[in-house]
């Protein structure tokens, strides 16, 4: 897969903050508007930080209210405006920090300390009081393989107040070394916790990958699902149109004696049912689109409207001229879909790597249940001064005068109690692994299975309903000539509506959710792309996207 830029900074100007600042709704408080907002408090390290970076949002133009977004537009919001999706992104940025920590062990350390000491020693001169500076650096360097080698450098001028007033300069050089033989030895003992800091960020990026997957497939569903509830509006509100033509017909018809009053009354019961009908349906959709609102990081109260260009392209999906048998360019073979699933899902390839990490952790457990064998050794040549030893002439680097050990220390394994709990630990969890991978590979199966059910389904549906909504047209027509010719009577003109709205609405609903199955599957067997600004790149059955 390609590379990419990766950064957790949000846009300074938001859609979110143009919208609570043009539209003037309400805020809690500056964190409303963003930390680029915020008071500085006192004794805040760095001044100014942090500052609205100046990065081009979606919609940073300003934006005349009520803001219309098309679908793609909504993903790339949502991947700008989103809590969650920076929480996952931060989660990376994290998991990154982590392995610089884990890397930062091996890299050579050097510290220094300077140090300016007033002293008297009365035990043995009433007049012995005097100053010491010291430099001492010290530097350490840790291998993979376990060695740490240690070495410092100090060097010390102690001057005498009284008594003469004598200086000497003080040099020490020392350095040491100690190498792990049994346990603890050995560079896959030493480097796990990087290893596995290593995988910790490799994780986390497959698992945003996953993350943008599904995001972006939440925002599709809820798009369209929104689309679905705008055409159920519309047909209810068509609805109670047609209800109210009738009703006044009625109305009509039974004052002039041509119709009976209970007919009437059933045209009078079926449009308030109608326009009761509609307000539930204008009420449901604005709960949706306050639920949009939220996945997208938008507020609520912002008023926005969405492009019914999706829905319209869908309209060619229930072409009564094509044959209703010829599967759709997702509707796989279910051979090939898990396949697809088992190769490219990222949350199984994190579970399999897991599985890998709980075997390299029963591995360093084992080790921890051997002997400790480790070998030390030391050097140090040259004298510190302090202001007792003023008096004496100025030290010198003489390896012929330095001291030099070298010794082995061993801990026997007579006490392994907590190693061995931990020991038998690891095995336990390195099966709970397994089982995850192999939970995971069941769940994968039932919903690429599942989804291809409900392709399969969709497709019929759409063929059935298209076919049922002309004929719901035709009814109403025919039914409504009778009428006029007195050879019908509103019931039959009240259910062929009924019919005809069930079957708008169903038509719809077959479209919608026959175009998110195809949405779903893509996620499911992990080969829907999406880019780094949250649009999708939808797979081809060809192996291209």
């Amino acid at each position: 897969e390609k590379e990419s830029k990766f950064s957790i900074e949000k846009p300074g100007d938001t859609l979110r903050r143009q919208l609570l600042q043009q539209l003037s709704l309400p805020v809690a408080g500056p964190a409303s508007l963003g930390t680029g907002h915020l008071l500085e408090i006192p004794h805040w390290p760095e001044p100014g930080f942090p500052a609205a970076i100046q990065t081009p949002d979606t919609h940073r133009e300003k934006q005349a209210s009520p803001l219309t977004l098309s679908l793609f537009q909504s993903l790339e919001i949502g991947a700008q405006n989103s809590f969650e999706f920076q929480t996952r992104k931060e989660a990376v940025f994290q998991a990154g920090l982590a392995l610089y920590l884990e890397q930062d062990f091996f890299r050579n350390k050097v510290i220094g300390q300077v140090q300016q000491l007033f002293s008297a020693d009365l035990s043995t001169d009433p007049d012995r009081k005097g100053t010491r500076s010291s430099v001492e650096m010290t530097g350490e360097r840790r291998f993979e393989s376990g060695p740490v080698l240690t070495a410092s450098l100090a060097a010390d001028l102690a001057s005498l107040l009284f008594s003469g007033g004598n200086s000497s300069l003080g040099l020490l050089g020392d350095a040491s070394l100690s190498i792990p033989l049994l346990r603890g030895a050995g560079r896959h003992i030493v480097t796990e916790p990087l290893r596995q800091a290593e995988q910790n960020l490799v994780y986390a990026i497959l698992e945003f990958e996953q993350f943008k997957q599904t995001f972006a497939v939440a925002v599709g569903r809820q798009y369209l699902n929104l689309l679905q509830q705008m055409d159920t509006v519309d047909n209810a509100r068509d609805d109670y149109t047609r209800r109210q033509a009738l009703t006044l017909r009625s109305r009509r018809l039974g004052d002039a004696g041509r119709l009976k009053e209970i007919e009437v009354d059933q045209s009078v019961q079926t449009q308030l049912v109608a326009r009761q009908r509609w307000l539930s349906a204008q009420e449901a959709f604005k709960k949706q689109m306050d639920s949009f609102k939220m996945l997208l990081g938008l507020p609520p109260d912002a008023e926005i409207r969405l492009d019914m260009a999706p829905l319209r392209q869908m309209e060619k999906m229930d072409d009564l001229n094509r044959d209703p048998e010829i599967p759709g360019p997702l509707e796989l073979s279910e051979q090939t879909a898990i396949s697809l699933g088992l190769t490219r899902r990222r949350d199984l390839q994190v579970a399999q790597g897991k599985v890998f990490d709980a075997q390299r952790a029963v591995v360093v457990a084992a080790d921890a249940l051997g002997a400790e064998l480790t070998f030390l050794g030391s050097a140090s040549v040259g004298e510190r001064r302090t202001i007792t030893t003023a008096d004496l002439d100025n030290a010198r680097l003489r390896t012929d005068k330095g001291v030099f050990s070298a010794f082995l220390t061993l801990d026997l394994p007579f006490e392994r109690t907590a190693e061995a709990v931990t020991y038998r630990n690891r095995f336990i969890q390195l099966e709970q692994a397994v089982r995850e991978v192999q939970r995971l590979e069941d769940t994968l199966k039932t919903e690429i299975r599942s989804r291809l059910r409900e392709l399969f389904e969709a497709r019929q549906t759409l063929f059935i309903q298209a076919q049922a909504v002309a004929l719901a047209e035709k009814r109403v027509k025919s039914i409504s000539l009778f009428m006029e010719a007195g050879r019908a009577e509103t019931r039959d003109l009240l259910e062929a509506q009924d019919a005809l709205l069930a079957a708008q609405n169903n038509l719809t609903a077959a479209r919608v959710n026959y175009r998110i199955a195809e949405l779903e599957i893509q996620r499911d067997m992990g080969v829907l792309m999406v880019t780094d600004t949250g649009l999708w790149q939808e797979y081809s059955p060809k192996g291209s996207f």
